[in-house]
């Protein structure tokens, strides 16, 4: 049953990251030249917008458990479309931040709900190279749609734009379709009477953590796109477009090499290995990173290449063991829920992250990478014990049902 769900998994996915690679470069322009926003407002209301898509994932992890991961993957697709929609219709602030909110907030669920889905359809033993090749999957639909608002940018007129952002709602309405196509799963009733109390992943203090620690790790999203742009024009010698270039290897070697970082990933303890390994070589980065400043144009574009090349082996490592992570200590039950707050680092991560990596390393300079390194590398090995003992956690749950509904009652 696994190739027919992994191959419209994947079309689902690379038809949402054709409209979000379009949206992304094209978005921030839009709200300014068209829209008519001024920069802070929209910076300010993206930052409210996904602090409340970093809410969402829990409950809406939780109504795909109540009712189903495949209907409420579609309509939190079919709300991404809409709340994309809607903002070729905005003017003013207020709006916009509503707007901002609901595609915030459905792009947080669909994410949660699309993974609970991908766990009932899919193999455990199977799961992590799916997911790897959905990775990869995502990287080729950004660059396809990256180019695409590349186009709309080039021709700059308010059609161009509101083309791009009409072609991410369109793509949305594909991926709502084929998650359509896929076999409705009937979710396991959660163990004992009345299946616990609500929201037990907040009570589950192994894998809360776990989330937590998955969220430092998670602080390099904004490096690529906000940070080494900032620290390659205001502390180094390096062209400008280097930032541009530095992107598009991440892209390529993910869509590359992710499959094969992923195949190393087995089980719980090949999955802690993998995780320090990659809190090792991301404080390396930093620290080739920092080697760059003050440096002249070809020096310090050798230097950031090097950091650049480790940062994205520490990226596909992390995103490997944190997949096999999230699955393997979540009970099968509640796979809706558990996934909504592990994902929840992602969003997290996007709302804070820039506020953090800024502080860090524009304020900062050469010691704020090293202790960015340093903070990474101490997460991901405090990731180990963390794991074994969630894994406990799960193992006499699964021994012991009527105890585990006794904890969810009981915990305070």
């Amino acid at each position: 049953m696994t190739h027919r769900p992994g191959r419209s998994l994947a079309f689902a996915q690379l038809a949402n990251s054709i409209g979000d690679g379009a949206y992304y470069v094209t978005s921030a322009l839009y709200f300014t030249r068209i829209a008519g926003l001024a920069p802070a407002r929209v910076g300010l209301g993206l930052t409210l917008a996904w602090g409340v898509g970093s809410l969402v994932g829990v409950p809406v992890g939780r109504l795909a458990d109540r009712h189903g991961p495949r209907g409420t993957s579609v309509l939190l697709a079919l709300g991404t479309a809409a709340a994309v929609a809607s903002f070729l219709l905005v003017r003013g602030f207020a709006p916009f931040v509503l707007t901002a909110c609901c595609y915030a907030a459905a792009q947080s669920g669909l994410a949660a709900a699309r993974q609970a889905l991908l766990a009932h359809l899919v193999a455990a033993g199977e799961r992590t190279g799916l997911l790897a090749r959905l990775q990869s999957t995502l990287n080729g639909g950004l660059a396809v749609g990256a180019a695409l608002g590349g186009v709309a940018l080039s021709v700059g007129t308010a059609p161009a734009y509101r083309g791009a952002l009409a072609l991410d709602a369109l793509c949305f309405l594909v991926c709502a379709l084929l998650l359509l196509r896929l076999p409705a799963v009937r979710v396991p009733a959660p163990a004992g009477a009345g299946g616990g109390r609500r929201f037990a992943v907040l009570r589950d203090r192994p894998y809360s953590l776990l989330a937590l620690l998955n969220t430092v790790l998670l602080l390099r999203l904004p490096l690529l796109s906000l940070a080494l742009p900032l620290w390659i024009t205001e502390r180094t010698g390096a062209p400008a477009w280097l930032a541009s270039g530095l992107f598009v290897l991440n892209t390529l070697a993910v869509t590359l090499f992710q499959v094969r970082t992923a195949r190393s990933v087995t089980g719980l303890g090949s999955a802690v290995r993998v995780l320090r390994r990659s809190g090792l070589v991301t404080a390396a980065s930093c620290a080739v990173f920092a080697l760059s400043a003050g440096r002249s144009a070809w020096p310090a574009t050798a230097i950031l290449t090097a950091g650049a090349v480790l940062q994205v082996v520490a990226e596909m490592q992390q995103s490997a063991g944190s997949w096999q992570l999230s699955f393997a200590l979540a009970p099968a039950d509640r796979m809706g829920e558990y996934q909504g707050l592990f994902g929840t680092g992602v969003t997290v991560a996007r709302t804070l992250g820039p506020l953090i990596v800024t502080w860090l390393l524009l304020d900062r300079g050469a010691p704020g990478w090293l202790l960015l390194g340093l903070l990474t590398a101490v997460a991901a090995y405090v990731m180990d014990p963390v794991a074994r003992r969630a894994a406990h956690r799960r193992a006499a749950e699964a021994a012991d049902p009527v105890a585990r509904t006794d904890t969810l009652q009981h915990t305070p």
